[in-house]
């Protein structure tokens, strides 16, 4: 049977996620779908032929309309988690998009609820679903290139020609650190295996810019064990432009490691990745083969979670792991208001022994 699934929030990327991400995934079913925006409700019922009796204004009114098991959220960010306890404390599994939360103490509220109530929270940090971080991940954990001793990211798109008056993004709050850069700052977690320990970040904002906040930013994370990442990001950039998961350069004791990700344009395939490896004596660095898959990035996202729902292994990006990488944003966030370097705080749960 398929994991009977509510959508919540279809304008924007929540209609893409309804009309080209819900229906590719067999191991779901969409039971109901949610938006307060009566057109939206409407175009995303039209376009995915679903039946206009299970539309909704409200998730309340979802929940008590139909069976389901679980619900995906891709509303604004402001709504993830208000909307994921009220899915939870119906005792329902919740996908949320990211982030899932715009503060630390949102997302440990939401993290300690579904733990309590013994369900699934987990967020679409959907670029972990391609094979390039994948095969790094396995590299790096295997000693390729021996101890690490420096990565560097960049990350460059020109997105500054729309006019300022319509164009959503250029509203979003800091739309590089809070809304891009969690993409990579969750990948470095991923494809080390280490938490950050501190973040310094200064952000800037030429006066062609059209967006209401900074979109370019250098940070300076160092990771546990005092490897330091050096991070380049701009959504200003005239340089060539990168794939959306950006170029890494992870360097070691006895080699180069290189890769890019999620570079196949609009389509969710895994056309645009590339791993290579530089060792001593070698001219050239290798082009490594990378493992194919069936679903990527969002697809991925989305079947992980109804196959955790099914019995299989949790999820790899449940809201307490989450947590790590939004702290990266925090002190991201913290670090360029204040100018200083600023610690990465890490919310775990209470516990016998750390309970006041």
């Amino acid at each position: 049977m398929p994991v009977r699934l509510i959508h919540v929030g279809l304008g924007g990327w929540g209609g893409n996620w309804a009309r080209s991400v819900l229906p590719t995934v067999g191991e779901v079913e969409v039971v109901a779908v949610v938006d307060p925006h009566g057109p939206t409700l409407d175009a995303v019922v039209a376009d995915a032929g679903l039946d206009p009796s299970r539309a909704f204004p409200a998730l309340s009114q979802a929940i008590g309309a139909v069976d389901a098991d679980g619900v995906v959220i891709t509303s604004p960010a402001v709504t993830h988690v208000p909307l994921a306890l009220e899915a939870l404390e119906a005792g329902l599994h919740v996908l949320v998009e990211k982030p899932l939360a715009n503060s630390l103490a949102e997302a440990v509220t939401a993290a300690d609820r579904a733990e309590e109530l013994g369900l699934i929270l987990q967020v679409s940090q959907n670029y972990r679903h391609y094979p390039a971080p994948k095969l790094v991940s396995r590299l790096v954990n295997d000693g390729a290139v021996g101890e690490l001793s420096a990565i560097n990211i960049d990350f460059r798109q020109w997105d500054n020609d729309e006019p300022a008056a319509t164009h959503r993004h250029y509203a979003f709050p800091h739309p590089l650190i809070a809304d891009m850069a969690i993409h990579h700052f969750d990948l470095l977690r991923m494809v080390t295996g280490r938490e950050a320990v501190s973040v310094y970040a200064k952000t800037s904002s030429p006066t062609f810019s059209k967006y209401a906040q900074e979109a370019s930013a250098a940070i300076v994370i160092e990771l546990d064990g005092g490897l330091v990442v050096s991070y380049r990001g701009s959504w200003l950039s005239r340089g060539t432009p990168t794939p959306w998961a950006g170029e890494w350069r992870i360097e070691g004791e006895s080699g180069e490691i290189f890769f890019t990700s999620r570079g196949g344009g609009e389509k969710e395939d895994a056309s645009g990745d590339v791993v290579t490896l530089r060792t001593p004596g070698g001219r050239r660095a290798r082009p490594l083969t990378l493992e194919e898959s069936d679903v990527y990035d969002r697809a991925g996202v989305l079947r992980e979670f109804a196959r955790a729902i099914l019995g299989g292994a949790a999820p790899q990006t449940t809201a307490r792991d989450n947590i790590g990488s939004l702290a990266i944003m925090d002190a991201a966030l913290r670090s360029a208001a204040s100018g200083r370097a600023e610690p990465v705080v890490l919310h775990r749960p209470a516990t016998k022994e750390n309970r006041p």
